[in-house]
């Protein structure tokens, strides 16, 4: 009896098989080519781009910000900073010494803590490099298409 059964199956699945196998296949038409466009053109990836055709907001009304938290943009052009573990050329202007004279907007005592929340006499070093949050304002169109929206508090 048990002979029978798996000859029965066997026969049964590889006359499906052969169904299956011998039935026009339907073919779905093919979507139209979608053409991509990288960022980086054409260039190749040990090249550099030509420098794009913005410009930075000189000495401008600060932007107001967009979400909670936001680091505050940079007003300014910061053309030829300098800031490297042993020179930090913002705090030219932005340190607590120097805000007054300068007129500048006094850096944030947040960045004089270290992430154990222990106050330091100077600037903690995860807070030194300004540009790894903060950069220049510009006119740059947006990359990508976005809907992005204002924090509702902030509107």
């Amino acid at each position: 009896m048990k002979k029978t059964i798996h000859k029965f199956l066997t026969l049964t699945l590889t006359a499906g098989m052969l169904v299956l196998g011998a039935a026009p296949v339907a073919q779905a038409a093919e979507p139209a080519p979608v053409k991509l466009q990288a960022l980086r053109g054409g260039t190749p990836v040990d090249q550099d781009n030509a420098p794009g055709t913005f410009r930075q907001e000189r000495d401008h009304r600060p932007s107001d910000r967009d979400f909670v938290q936001q680091p505050p943009l940079i007003p300014h052009t910061i053309a030829g900073y300098q800031i490297t573990k042993n020179m930090n050329k913002c705090m030219d202007c932005h340190s607590f010494a120097k805000a007054g004279a300068s007129g500048a907007v006094k850096v944030s005592v947040t960045h004089f803590k270290t992430r154990e929340g222990q106050e330091l006499d100077n600037i903690s070093p995860r807070r030194y490099f300004c540009t790894q949050c903060h950069v220049p304002q510009t006119d740059a169109k947006p990359l990508v298409e976005s809907t992005f929206q204002r924090a509702r508090g902030l509107q």
